[in-house]
């Protein structure tokens, strides 16, 4: 069920994204939230009645693809109130990283929340408050007048090249690399919760799983909310190689942890990387894409993390099974070390050369070129 609730987000993601870019996020996160607190909802239902297992699969990509991709569209709507403000890259930079801590806080805490309301009453009522929850402020979400004035930003924002100016505008090859990246980094997180998870039973303490990666996650958040203050003449790509060069040193500890403290303290430690690399792509995304397909491509990162996280964690957990946990954790250094082969051949290191202001109503596109970061 795993399986195809990160099948359907990932395949669905950047169609959602796209169609935000076209039509708005209004309309498009209105419609997304309730179908899929819907999709939710009949989910419950099904697994209630102990419904076969392929139309249960089949909900369950429903409620993937209807994923209303609340945290990418956020961030695209930060980007636009900036750019509309006439706000520099370093509080884009900011506000990039205060929404990227938010996104960590709520990663961490959502599934505890559900957890402790199932451990309180049942799984179908905490899957069902979470139905209701997203219904009512995905709704909200939507409504938000940010939503209307953020897309009439998007349209002056001077970063479409002038073969950009349509919103199936070409993206530059730096950010399929960047989406690669981004894969590897959900490959991370699958990996180590796998071996974590496999960790924690051997050591007969399989409860503390859950813990270990919540801790992971709040140092990660921490983490993402101290890049704001990274010196502004630290480059985004810099930033990016030293995250990625992080990764790989703060991962290999992984497979030589044999006891429940010190896999705290070396998963903690971890976390120092994760958010960071995250929201520097996100960064670097923004700067490199067209105006009219951010939506778009931030929903798109997402999605490649979801992906890549339950591809690897199907892997892991087969590794583990078979060879024990530091199988699993070996994934995790193998894809950091990737992750640094990809930042260290990608130049990613200005906006387009001649950007594009989008045409308003009536009027022609202008040129208004913007300095390299």
């Amino acid at each position: 069920m795993g399986g195809a609730l990160a099948a359907g987000q990932t395949a669905a993601g950047p169609l959602t994204g796209r169609l935000a870019d076209r039509h708005g996020q209004r309309p498009v996160v209105l419609v997304a939230c309730w179908l899929n607190a819907l999709a939710v909802a009949a989910l419950v239902l099904a697994a209630q009645a102990r419904t076969a297992t392929l139309p249960l699969a089949l909900i369950g990509l429903l409620a993937g693809a209807s994923v209303p991709q609340i945290g990418p569209l956020a961030r695209t709507r930060l980007v636009a109130l900036a750019h509309r403000a006439a706000a520099g890259d370093r509080v884009v930079s900011a506000a990039l990283s205060l929404e990227g801590t938010l996104d960590e806080v709520s990663f961490v805490l959502g599934p505890a929340l559900v957890g402790l309301a199932a451990s309180v009453a049942r799984p179908a009522v905490a899957l069902a408050l979470a139905a209701l929850l997203l219904a009512v402020c995905g709704s909200a979400f939507a409504l938000h007048p940010t939503a209307v004035a953020a897309g009439r930003a998007a349209g002056r924002a001077p970063r479409a090249t002038g073969a950009a100016r349509g919103p199936r505008a070409r993206m530059p090859r730096a950010v399929h690399a960047m989406r690669l990246s981004m894969v590897l980094q959900g490959a991370m997180f699958g990996a180590c919760q796998a071996g974590i998870t496999a960790l924690t039973e051997r050591l007969h303490q399989p409860a503390q799983a859950g813990l270990v990666y919540a801790a992971m996650g709040v140092m990660s958040a921490a983490a993402g909310l101290s890049l704001a203050l990274v010196p502004a003449r630290i480059g985004l790509p810099t930033r990016w190689r030293a995250a990625a060069a992080a990764l790989i040193v703060l991962s290999v500890p992984l497979l030589f942890v044999r006891s429940l403290g010190a896999l705290y303290l070396v998963v903690v430690v971890l976390g120092v990387a994760f958010a960071p690399h995250l929201i520097t792509l996100f960064g670097l995304t923004e700067r490199l894409v067209p105006a009219t397909r951010l939506a778009e491509s931030m929903a798109f990162l997402t999605s490649s993390v979801v992906g890549g996280q339950a591809l690897a964690l199907a892997l892991s957990g087969r590794l583990a099974d078979a060879h024990g946990p530091s199988a699993a954790f070996a994934v995790a250094v193998g894809a950091a070390v990737l992750i640094l082969a990809v930042a260290l051949t990608t130049r990613a290191g200005a906006r387009p050369a001649a950007p594009v202001r989008a045409p308003g109503p009536g009027q022609d596109a202008a040129a208004d070129p913007a300095p390299a970061p």
